[in-house]
C-alpha cells in the first residue's frame, strides 16, 4: 500500500520530508491525485543514493518528469485543465539542477594549481633532427 505523508517539522533532516519540501510535492491530502511520488518511492531513491542528495534529487525529478510527460491540456466546455504546465515546471526544475551540477563539475583555474613554468616557448615545434634545438625563448601567457 502506497503512503503519502509530509511532516514540515522534519525538513531539517535529510529525508523524505525535506525532499518533498525542496521539490514542492507537499500536498499530500489527495494522496496519488495530488502527490508526484509516494513515500516509498522517495525512501527507495534516497536509499539508492546515500550521502548524494543532489543525485537523489535529480533521480526523483527524472522519475516525476517521466510520470507527467503523458499529461496533456484538456478542455471540455467551460472547464480547462492545463496539465502540461505541471510537466513543464518539473522539467524546468530538473534542467536548472542539471545545469548547476554541470557548472560544479568544471575545475577552476586556481592560481596555486597552475605550474610556475611556462608551457609555450619559442622553437618548441622545431624539428631537432633537422638542426632545430627546440630550446628557444619562453613566452609568458597573459
Amino acid at each position: 500500500m502506497r503512503t503519502y505523508t509530509y511532516d514540515p517539522s522534519k525538513i531539517q533532516e535529510n529525508g523524505k520530508d525535506r525532499m518533498r519540501f525542496e521539490l514542492g510535492d507537499t500536498m499530500v491530502e489527495g494522496e496519488a491525485e495530488t502527490c508526484a511520488l509516494s513515500d516509498e518511492e522517495y525512501t527507495a531513491i534516497l536509499a539508492l543514493h546515500p550521502n548524494k542528495w543532489r543525485k537523489a534529487k535529480l533521480a526523483l525529478l527524472s522519475s516525476i518528469m517521466h510520470g507527467f510527460m503523458y499529461e496533456v491540456d484538456t478542455k471540455v466546455g467551460p472547464l480547462s485543465l492545463s496539465l502540461r504546465q505541471r510537466a513543464e515546471a518539473w522539467k524546468a526544475m530538473y534542467d536548472e539542477l542539471k545545469a548547476e551540477d554541470a557548472m560544479m563539475a568544471v575545475p577552476s583555474a586556481h592560481p596555486q594549481a597552475i605550474s610556475p613554468q611556462h608551457y609555450f616557448y619559442e622553437g618548441m615545434h622545431d624539428n631537432r633532427e633537422q638542426g632545430g634545438t627546440g630550446r628557444g625563448k619562453r613566452f609568458e601567457l597573459p
